[in-house]
């Protein structure tokens, strides 16, 4: 809406409806032209504050980008010399000369996004800073099929119904405005081509991951991370479901979340060394949540943020679901043991379990790595990560604090002087005793669900599930997000110099800041040596998403995760201990299998018990299950024993575990 005098039709209506909108506090917004009003009013940055950025990303770029070499060969780009020809001009300008702030702004945004990286990103200062600019609907895309042909659409799929509602006097395109209704135009340009355009500017590593960021991206646009929309506002056509071609106008707004009232976007833990998260993608699933109703869930308040649980039932067999959110919590054991907690809870399917993680943009990688082990039967390995070989990483490793853990990096880095290598030894974040300690939880066959803006963390519990062969993987995207890094904030590297006067890393001028991925993320098991980054995982299967899978509750996906399960076989082992009158020990085993006819082969043949390591027992199964026997265990005087138990199939292999000290 323009700001004339006056207005009719559904032009002013839709204005009297924003004017509504944006007048409650509780909405936190206001108009994108109020918004970047203020901004001109705001004092710019000097050319010595511009010097001092760019000067800095050179330093971030050159010395501790993990990915620059591979970048530079993937996408033919480089950094580091835009980033030297902009600091050329800005010297040889006078501060009357200087282009507008905005100018350099977007300047610096396309230099970082040359790299398709969403680990390596300039972030605005203020008062970009914990703005979102958005509009109050979702768009997403779902297949029809047609005499065998599939068909790409695109619909409306959520409204915030409140303001819609508050519009005065509505007129049929705001009336027939409603989630299924198919977008046709954006601003007159086919909606799949505008989502193109789109996503040409996001730093989507693969041609999938651009166009679901481009989609994603369409109608929440997180400031910080992105410049405000060209437009003031946007025309969205769309075919009502009575089968009308409507247009409906909708300005920009820009929601505060620093206001009161408004929840925080970024909770601390994405600022840890050992994160690998999509600063982007996860400010824009908490603007989702904002915006939209609530989810239902059934974990403990603290875990609420980051998995749903529930059961679905598909053709008379009931499944467990669990939607994954986000790996972003504050202490990633308390995600492990929630996780236990749920997958043992009374009543929660045994017998197959559906794992979402869509749209989850990452977090700690410990919490990734460490919830592996309760699905499989299978000794872990966790993915590796390597520093590029540089002066300052060898600095950097040998002077941060010692509870950083980076000195195993320190010697490898140093040799690089001798060996010329590009990149350090890799080593785990974690030990693979630390992704074994708890064991198996979960004896049922497990599906992976993923799609393209599943990243970061994300990205490496996929590998790991692949990697290690937890169960098959279901994509609704032909690939991930591909973002296989380590990533730290700017002031984490300031901090690993702690109060060293030779410091390269000089504060940013009102509040700006940079993210950069220093380690790289190296593949193990079949896949061993190969980089996540740019690759991503690619899915056994591929789901496309319907109509029923967008309006409802992704009937159709979890239907074909189910049957995939259901030709899985699935596995049972229970141990419950007991104590006698004379002190002895025991425990209560218990196990059993079912398979399909031709896979007879797998069915449970004998379990091994073992106590501290050592053989102490085994029990032959019949029929494939093993009846409640008694086993009293040894004596030990130090009152502590390591507990394990293996079923193993007909060919010897491990199809079960049971791990657990006493």
């Amino acid at each position: 809406m323009a700001g004339h005098d006056e207005e009719t039709g559904a032009r002013a209506r839709l204005r009297e409806a924003e004017e509504a909108a944006t007048s409650q506090p509780a909405a936190a917004a206001m108009r994108l032209s109020t918004f970047l009003k203020t901004v001109e009013k705001k004092r710019r940055l000097s050319r010595k504050d511009r010097l001092r950025i760019v000067e800095q990303a050179l330093l971030l770029l050159n010395m501790n980008y993990v990915h620059l070499p591979l970048k530079r060969a993937m996408h033919a780009v480089d950094p580091i010399q835009r980033l030297k020809l902009l600091r050329f001009r800005l010297l040889e300008m006078k501060e009357s000369q200087l282009p507008s702030e905005m100018q350099f702004h977007q300047r610096m945004i396309e230099i970082f996004a040359s790299t398709r990286d969403l680990h390596t990103m300039y972030l605005l200062p203020a008062p970009f800073k914990d703005q979102v600019a958005y509009l109050p609907f979702l768009i997403e895309q779902y297949f029809e099929k047609n005499k065998g042909e599939r068909t790409e659409k695109f619909m409306v799929s959520r409204v915030v119904t409140e303001f819609y509602q508050s519009i005065p006097n509505a007129g049929p395109e705001v009336l027939f405005f409603k989630p299924g209704v198919e977008v046709l135009y954006w601003n007159g340009v086919p909606v799949k081509r505008a989502i193109e355009i789109n996503g040409d500017t996001q730093a989507g590593s693969n041609i999938e991951a651009r166009f679901a960021r481009g989609l994603d991206n369409l109608t929440i646009r997180p400031l910080e991370t992105s410049l405000p929309p060209d437009e003031a506002w946007v025309d969205l056509t769309y075919r009502s479901r009575t089968g009308s071609t409507l247009t409906v106008r909708q300005e920009w707004l820009v929601h505060a979340t620093g206001s009161e009232g408004a929840a925080p976007l970024a909770s601390r833990s994405s600022k840890k060394k050992r994160a690998a998260i999509d600063v982007k993608k996860t400010k824009i699933n908490q603007m989702r949540q904002t915006l939209f109703a609530p989810r239902e869930v059934r974990v403990r308040t603290s875990m609420e943020h980051a998995f749903h649980a529930e059961i679905r039932t598909v053709d008379a067999r009931e499944f467990g679901y669990i939607r994954l959110f986000s790996f972003d919590v504050a202490e990633p054991d308390e995600l492990v043991k929630e996780f236990v907690r749920v997958l043992q809870s009374d009543g929660f399917p045994q017998e197959g379990l559906i794992i979402d993680v869509r749209s989850n943009g990452g977090g700690e990688i410990r919490a990734g790595e460490r919830l592996l082990q309760l699905f499989t039967p299978r000794r872990i390995k966790p993915e590796l990560f390597e520093f590029i070989n540089s002066p300052l990483n060898l600095e950097i490793c040998r002077q941060a604090p010692k509870h950083w853990e980076l000195s195993r990096w320190a010697d490898s880095i140093g040799e690089a002087v001798v060996t010329g290598a590009t990149y350090s030894s890799g080593f785990p974040f974690d030990s693979e005793e630390s992704c074994n300690d708890i064991g198996q939880i979960y004896h049922g066959p497990v599906v992976l669900i993923t799609d393209a803006l599943s990243y970061s963390t994300t990205d490496i519990f996929a590998a790991g599930f692949q990697d290690n062969e937890v169960g098959e993987i279901l994509g609704t995207s032909d690939n991930t997000g591909a973002g296989g890094a380590n990533v730290w904030w700017y002031r984490d590297l300031i901090n690993a110099f702690g109060n060293h006067s030779k410091s390269p890393f000089k504060a940013l001028p009102r509040g700006a800041d940079m993210l950069v991925a220093v380690r790289r993320s190296i593949r193990v098991g079949r896949h061993a040596g190969r980089p996540l980054e740019e690759l991503g995982i690619v899915p056994d299967r591929r789901h496309h998403m319907t109509k029923r899978d967008v309006l409802e509750r992704n009937d159709d996906l979890i239907t074909r995760a189910a049957r995939i399960l259901s030709k899985k076989p699935v596995y049972a082992l229970s141990v419950k201990p007991f104590k006698k009158k004379d002190g002895s020990r025991g425990i209560v085993v218990k196990a059993g299998s079912k398979v399909n006819p031709s896979d007879r082969e797998k069915h449970i043949s004998r379990l091994d018990v073992y106590v501290n390591g050592r053989p102490y027992k085994s029990i032959d199964a019949k029929d494939g299950s093993i009846r409640p026997t008694n086993i009293t265990l040894p004596k030990n005087r130090n009152r502590k024993s390591e507990l394990r138990l293996e079923a193993r199939d007909k060919a010897s292999k491990r199809v079960a575990l049971y791990r657990r000290r006493l």
